[in-house]
């Protein structure tokens, strides 16, 4: 596909880029498609290695020491751990691995041209997106799926077990799972698991197999179930229970596998934004602003942070600004508090340092199901509490709408975490229209919306509704946040 984008170019890069006072025609936009005219990184990049202060570190859930290695052991292959706590800048992606992502890597990084012109908006105010919907599972998480998938065949994994919201992260570990003959285990958050039935599909076909959590095949669930018989589900719960029928495994054969949230997972999204510095240098432009949406921040880490190191290391051409977009109904990085907290309902995990609405925070049953989670990614919740990230909410309806105008322009149907991305781009050009501004603004346009139609079949109805920030429920949940009592590293001083 992204040959094909090539094959589609429809205008050289030669327009000029004088400040204009209205709206151009479609000839003088130049409609950029850049796939194979780049290469394929051979190495993910790790911002921990130019951050302004060390991350803080992950803390034991029970002596409250920071984890080491063996910590994670139970949970994870080596390898993956390495990564983890690494702090070397590039680390090298294996062959293997290499020779997959080229299905259908490097993606196409587009301008906007027709929806540009349907916005508006000025010559000197420019969209681009980087699209990631022409991966196997439809979205940006194979990226990291198929590595995950590797390492732990390497290490003689003899099953994964995870969880996913919407379903992208399931469908892409299945797909990496068939890759290497490693058996599957998903727990989808039942509301999404009965929104997106052909995600069930997909993942069986894989030879994956899927359950609606919470579920019956484990403690945690089971104990959910009898406390809350209709209950809908999370990401925090799926998690647990994902983590639970790994460490509860005959013989300790199965491992997990995380689509978003810890640093290794944001390193191997690195790859979207290591490619789209070099296709934006072949168009000849550099961001202003970078946009994605977030839940756990893998995506919005996969875009941001390569540029981001650019700036960090003081070797950017400009100084962008990065601005991640995240639903009004579950806002961890603009309700949430900065402070050590569970990664899952059931508490199992490691505590993380992150902007957080509580662990035991049930968001509204939403259908961007990929960002209903309750935290935030530690890496990017250090750098948003460091002032180096942006993060604003959108409503549910203004994100659709959003993503809709997107697709009557572009021809793209965009998943429903993808419109909230959609929906900052715009917030950001229409801005800089305003206020008379140039502004090149690059978005990740993280997914294609072709498992969602129950939500936009809503959409067409006028059903999708906007929802009230649950305020009773995030009082409740945060009361319980360790990191508001006392859990702190280092550990506060005791008088």
């Amino acid at each position: 596909l992204a040959q094909v984008h090539v094959a589609q170019t429809l205008v050289p890069s030669n327009v000029s880029t004088k400040a204009s006072q209205g709206p151009t025609s479609m000839a003088q936009r130049a409609k950029k498609f850049v796939g194979s005219q780049v290469e394929l990184p051979s190495q993910w990049y790790n911002i921990q290695a130019d951050l302004p202060e060390p991350l803080p570190p992950p803390l034991h859930p029970g002596e409250l020491r920071p984890c080491g290695p063996a910590d994670f052991a139970p949970l994870f292959p080596m390898s993956l751990v390495e990564q983890e706590v690494s702090l070397e800048r590039y680390i090298d992606i294996p062959e293997p691995v290499q020779e997959v992502l080229r299905l259908w890597r490097p993606s196409p990084l587009v301008r906007a041209s027709r929806w540009e012109q349907a916005l508006g908006l000025p010559e000197n105010v420019k969209i681009f997106y980087t699209y990631e919907g022409v991966s196997p599972s439809g979205s940006h998480k194979t990226n990291t799926a198929v590595p995950q998938a590797y390492y732990n065949k390497q290490a003689g994994t003899k099953r994964l077990t995870t969880e996913t919201g919407a379903g992208q992260w399931g469908s892409a570990l299945a797909w990496s799972g068939m890759q290497f003959d490693l058996p599957i285990e998903v727990y989808q958050v039942k509301i999404s698991y009965e929104q997106k039935p052909y995600r069930k599909a997909f993942i069986e076909n894989c030879g994956a197999s899927i359950f609606p959590s919470p579920s019956t095949k484990t403690k945690i669930g089971a104990d959910i179930l009898a406390k809350e018989p209709e209950c809908r589900g999370s990401l925090g719960i799926a998690i647990s229970e994902a983590v639970e029928a790994c460490v509860t495994s005959e013989n300790g054969e199965a491992k997990y596998a995380l689509g978003s949230v810890l640093s290794h997972v944001l390193m191997h999204q690195t790859i979207i934004g290591l490619e789209a510095i070099d296709q934006m240098k072949l168009v000849g432009e550099y961001p202003d602003v970078v946009v994605g949406c977030t839940g756990g921040g893998s995506n919005f880490a996969g875009i941001a942070f390569p540029f981001l190191g650019e700036k960090l290391r003081g070797e950017a051409p400009k100084k962008a600004r990065f601005v991640a977009v995240e639903p009004a109904s579950c806002p961890s990085l603009t309700k949430g508090v900065y402070a050590y907290d569970f990664g899952d309902t059931g508490q199992m995990t490691p505590l993380m340092k992150v902007y957080t609405l509580g662990s035991s925070f049930m968001p509204p049953a939403v259908h961007s199901g990929g960002l209903r989670y309750h935290a935030m990614a530690p890496l990017i919740s250090h750098l948003k509490h460091l002032g180096e990230l942006e993060a604003t909410a959108i409503q549910q309806k203004a994100a659709f709408d959003a993503g809709h105008s997107f697709f009557k322009a572009e021809g793209i149907l965009p998943a429903p975490e993808a419109t909230h991305a959609i929906a900052g781009a715009m917030q950001e050009a229409v801005a800089a229209k305003t206020h008379g501004e140039a502004r090149i603004v690059l978005f990740n346009m993280c997914g294609h919306g072709h498992f969602d139609m129950a939500a936009w079949e809503k959409y067409t109805a006028g059903e999708i509704e906007d929802f009230a920030y649950p305020e009773e429920a995030l009082q409740a949940a945060q009361a319980t946040i360790p990191g508001l009592n006392g859990v702190d590293w280092p550990l506060p001083v005791k008088h």
